[in-house]
């Protein structure tokens, strides 16, 4: 399959090494405002692919993009330190507003990733600029947040975070929320298997296990000045789970009719099949009620700042 990716930032062209690198596209097409970085980026990961399987990199414009079957968006205006993610959403409405007509245009049959912050919201705003079905048009959501914890606590446990099933929802942002009640390692509640090894996970080392995950991005932000490998290995996974069919479950952003707590008509990130259409069903974790409180509180900080996007479309 051809991938078009647009935006060759740190965040697109890591998702296009990672792409090459794992096989997942015979083609990519690299499309930048600036068309001597989408260049020089094609060049320089187009000469790593000898060591892995040879997909075709290739800078170009939009008019490439028509027998592209999946779009990775990730330009836009970089999350800068003591920026929130919703800080940027005026700068990529804007851009937004003239990258989607023209992908509308070339691949109207794509399936579109949006890996741009605040990305619940640009989610929305793809869906409703491209005019596409809810199901081609999904954001990146809290895949990373939910890799994040899953690492996190994988090693507080000394297990595996490949072992680990545990997931965070609502925005991919402050307001997230991580799933307590229904993380598991193996078969078992990570409360019970933290007993059974005599490993401390209380309240007090949730809260910092929960800090940790929710501020990751700014640690990483303020230490290096963006963060680009989890999105392009989450990115990745997520391309590779579309193009293989795998009916895989990944809290992606995608658009609710019926939202949490009565907040409709707004993306957000749940656990989804993913398939070769894209996002086939959502589905309702098991939460406690403290959880569901804090999901609802996410939704109407989501439902809030979408009403101002659309407002500026």
């Amino acid at each position: 399959m051809q991938i078009g990716i647009v935006g060759t930032g740190m965040v697109g062209a890591a998702i296009a090494f990672s792409l090459a690198q794992e096989g997942t596209a015979e083609k990519l097409i690299l499309i930048d405002a600036n068309s001597e970085r989408a260049t020089a980026e094609a060049m320089d990961i187009s000469h790593a692919t000898p060591f892995s399987f040879g997909a075709k990199v290739v800078a170009g414009d939009y008019k490439d993009l028509k027998q592209a079957g999946i779009i990775i968006i990730t330009a836009g205006a970089n999350q800068k330190p003591g920026e929130t993610r919703l800080d940027l959403l005026a700068k990529n409405v804007s851009i937004f507003k003239s990258i989607i007509p023209e992908i509308v245009k070339y691949a109207p049959n794509a399936i579109l990733i949006i890996a741009t912050n605040p990305v619940d919201i640009m989610t929305e705003v793809t869906l409703k600029l491209s005019g596409f079905p809810k199901n081609r048009v999904l954001g990146t959501g809290t895949v990373l947040d939910s890799a994040r914890f899953r690492s996190i606590l994988g090693r507080h446990l000394g297990i595996s975070p490949k072992s680990i099933h545990a997931n965070v929802i609502g925005e991919h942002g402050d307001s997230e929320v991580l799933l307590w009640s229904s993380a598991v390692a193996g078969t078992s509640c990570v409360e019970r298997i933290a007993k059974e090894t005599d490993i401390v996970l209380d309240k007090v080392v949730k809260g910092s296990i929960d800090n940790e995950v929710r501020n990751a991005a700014y640690a990483i932000i303020k230490g290096k000045g963006a963060t680009y490998y989890g999105i392009a290995a989450a990115t990745q996974y997520i391309v590779s789970s579309i193009i293989s069919d795998k009916h895989a479950i990944l809290t992606i952003s995608s658009h609710h009719d019926k939202g949490i707590g009565g907040y409709n008509n707004i993306c957000y990130s749940m656990p989804s099949v993913i398939s070769k259409n894209g996002v086939e069903t959502a589905l309702l974790p098991a939460m406690c009620d403290e959880e569901k409180e804090a999901l609802a509180q996410s939704a109407e900080t989501l439902a809030e700042y979408t009403k101002k996007a659309l407002d500026m479309l």
